[in-house]
């Protein structure tokens, strides 16, 4: 670094050259990624206000013992059908009110978050990647490879989901792990149609055409090109069926299916709160609030992510 006369300081030469190979470096240029796509998000309110309200509720279930001093499954039965804003005997504010065995519904809320939010994640993991295998392998390798994978998803998709759960459920028991392996294996084809179509597009651009001819095998051309380019499709997909997923588990214990008592979840607070509807709106009303909630705010962040990664739509 040299001065001017005037004492302004001068650049060496080269040095703004190496401070745009600096900047051309990999490291640099994912990092340039991740701040345009950042921004282009934070300019998009309604999926910042989906992202708060997703973030909001993963925070208090997992810091549910924190926010509620009452067990959510502990009975009593003099405190039952309280009404929201209510008092016991030791003076314990109950802000949702009480359920019919006398239970706090806020602390039911808030841990009943746990179990869908769980649920909602593995099962969205084991689909998504069983969806992005079977995407992949059909949509490069094609031929018969395909025919029968396809064949499969055509199963999947005429056999009744419903009848599928009341089997398994039947045969392993009802349980959260036996929830999510249902869910999670029975949700993977709108995962492999997305990524297969993707594959077909990406398997014919330059780039890949490029590195079969440079003598890549299947394996590496698969995951170092056509893998990171399909995963965007995939992510979206994947954050929007989370919403489905935490309806199908609410869905499924309303009807007994899901995680059984005295786990509190909420569509099985939505089961308890029916027979009460007209003397104890609260019972049904919060619980279906919490699910409503969360389901808005996981789609909106999703539409959200969907728009600023779809590099036809601009901000």
């Amino acid at each position: 670094m040299s001065r001017h006369p005037s004492g302004r300081a001068l650049e060496r030469p080269g040095a703004r050259e190496s401070k745009w190979r600096a900047l051309e470096r990999p490291g640099a240029r994912e990092l340039n990624d991740w701040i345009t796509f950042l921004g282009r998000l934070a300019r998009r309110r309604t999926a910042l206000f989906g992202l708060v309200v997703v973030a909001l509720v993963i925070v208090t279930s997992v810091a549910a013992p924190l926010l509620t001093p009452f067990d959510p499954i502990e009975q009593d039965i003099t405190q039952r059908l309280k009404a929201p804003g209510a008092r016991d005997a030791a003076g314990r504010l109950h802000p949702l009110g009480t359920d019919h065995l006398g239970r706090d519904l806020l602390a039911r809320v808030i841990y009943g978050a746990q179990p869908a939010l769980l649920v909602g994640f593995a099962a969205v993991v084991i689909s998504g990647l069983l969806g992005m295998l079977a995407g992949l392998t059909g949509g490069y390798f094609g031929g018969w490879i395909d025919d029968v994978l396809m064949r499969l998803a055509d199963i999947q998709l005429a056999f009744p989901f419903i009848l599928l759960a009341i089997a398994v459920i039947g045969v392993l028991g009802a349980s959260l792990q036996t929830i999510i392996i249902v869910i999670g294996v029975s949700s993977w084809v709108v995962y492999a149609r997305v990524v297969r179509a993707a594959v077909f597009s990406l398997r014919e651009r330059e780039f890949v055409q490029a590195a079969q001819a440079l003598g890549s095998r299947d394996g590496r051309v698969v995951l170092r090109h056509i893998l990171p380019n399909a995963f965007t499709p995939w992510l979206v997909v994947a954050t929007l069926d989370m919403a489905r997923v935490i309806v199908i588990e609410s869905a499924l214990s309303f009807l007994g299916l899901g995680v059984q008592p005295p786990t509190p979840t909420w569509g099985g607070m939505l089961a308890d709160g029916r027979v009460y509807i007209s003397t104890a709106w609260w019972l049904a009303t919060f619980p279906g609030l919490a699910i409503l909630v969360t389901v808005l705010g996981i789609n909106l962040f999703g539409d959200g992510l969907r728009d600023t990664l779809d590099p036809r739509l601009k901000v």
